[in-house]
């Protein structure tokens, strides 16, 4: 592999270029193919998921619920090991042309639901109960997916009240398990409800995790897990971030007289013939963009500790620890992943935490041999069109000759428009698929 980083040299140019490969490596690596191919195959009907085995026919029906931004390409890989006549529902962003035969497809909004996110959470709750027994049921559930199927508890609450309910929660800084927790307990399908639906078939739950590992259940707010959140989680979240005054009218009602009713916990009967397996996480990002950081020779350290910190305490750690790196060897490479936390204000602009986080780095940085990405896995970072950035020491300066301001940029979270200009942005459309975000920064 040529190395477009020799040692000793000063081409920025070239160290963003070098970040940038390590990040889509760890793409390649992270493929749904890849991660099918690992984890299971068919030996004439029998179907070996994980440890667990399944003979196909002797179930009435197999069928397939397949939610998210990787939906599409997780029910094809599994289609592939499936008997014909298998039938299922699939939830995934606009964009693909090709669908699964047999499958119902619905293009769900993200990050705010849309129409056919609330027709494929009628779909959902409507077909998983009327399935003949012994069924089997794969649940394939992705990142995005909270957005992407959606059906509200009780009959009063509309999209806008959703829609607005998700940018209250989004914007307010919280991370994402206190975001699902709330989420979950406004959905008859969140929360272990669509377990509760599909039982007593039997369950198998493949997971593409864009969530901390110590929160499975709050990935694509745990559709089919038993929930560890708590209506008392609710209220508390809610204060805690202050809320209430931005919850539309219904939904603030519902907080106020204390209406929200509890998610099936560990025990619940229709948990008891659920099985579940992680294809893909954050970690598996993480360990490849190790292994390719390490072929152009750099020192690698991992640090996960920043999850959901807020980006620019994360940042300043960051930064921090790959200086102190790079005082001990000639190539100092940092690898973090999981998401930091941006609290947006009203009237924000255009761009996403992976942007806000890059651009905060570029200015300590300025005239120093420090490259800084940070994107994420989706593709999709906020409500840019980008995937996020790599700035280096001189993006403030390009930045300020272009007449943009940084620090302007970042207290009106319009991060998108500058490092577009300059150059900086990572634009790599949607990936069809999702395990987070990936920060690399390399110093030399």
């Amino acid at each position: 592999m040529r190395d477009p980083l020799s040692p000793g040299s000063n081409d920025l140019g070239a160290a963003r270029q070098t970040a940038r490969d390590i990040f889509d490596y760890a793409l390649t690596q992270c493929s749904i193919e890849k991660s099918f191919a690992r984890n299971l195959r068919n030996d004439d009907g029998a179907l070996t998921v994980g440890a667990n085995r399944y003979t196909l026919a002797l179930y009435a029906r197999v069928a397939v619920v397949s939610i998210g931004k990787a939906g599409h390409g997780m029910a094809c890989a599994l289609a592939k090991l499936l008997p014909a006549g298998t039938v299922g529902v699939v939830a995934c962003p606009p964009g693909s042309v090709s669908t699964v035969p047999g499958f119902r497809y619905f293009r769900g909004g993200h990050p705010l639901p849309n129409e056919d996110s609330l027709r494929a959470g009628a779909v959902i709750a409507e077909f998983l109960p009327e399935l003949p027994q012994p069924s089997l049921v794969f649940f394939l559930i992705s990142g995005g997916a909270s957005a992407m199927a959606e059906k509200p508890v009780g009959s009063s609450l509309t999209l806008w009240d959703i829609i607005e309910t998700n940018r209250t929660l989004l914007h307010s800084g919280a991370p994402i398990a206190e975001i699902n927790a709330i989420r979950k307990h406004l959905s008859a399908i969140k929360g272990g409800r669509m377990a509760q639906a599909a039982a007593p078939a039997e369950q198998v739950s493949l997971l593409i995790s864009d969530v901390p590992d110590h929160s499975p259940d709050a990935l694509a707010s745990g559709p089919t897990m038993p929930d560890s959140s708590t209506v008392a989680d609710c209220y508390a979240i809610a204060a805690k971030y202050s809320m209430l005054p931005r919850f539309p009218r219904e939904v603030r009602r519902m907080f106020e007289q204390r209406r929200l009713a509890e998610t099936p916990k560990a025990g619940d009967a229709a948990f008891r013939k659920s099985r579940y397996l992680t294809l893909l996480s954050n970690q598996s990002a993480v360990e490849a963009a190790v292994e390719r950081a390490r072929s152009y020779g750099f020192e690698v350290e991992v640090d996960n500790s920043c999850d959901d910190w807020d980006y620019a305490r994360a940042a300043d750690h960051l930064l921090s620890r790959v200086r102190s790196l790079r005082r001990r060897v000639p190539r100092a490479c940092v690898i973090s992943g999981g998401e930091v936390t941006v609290a947006v204000g009203e009237k924000a602009g255009t761009g996403g935490r992976n942007q806000q986080f890059a651009l905060y780095c570029a200015q300590p940085i300025a005239g120093e041999n420090i490259t800084v990405l940070s994107a994420g896995t989706d593709g999709i970072d906020g409500n840019s069109q980008s995937a996020g950035a790599v700035v280096d020491g001189t993006t403030a300066e390009r930045a300020l000759r272009r007449g943009l301001d940084p620090s302007r940029a970042l207290s009106q979270f319009d991060a998108f428009p500058l490092l577009n200009s300059v150059g900086d942005s990572i634009l790599t459309g949607p990936t069809g698929t999702n395990v987070r975000d990936l920060r690399i920064l390399l110093a030399y």
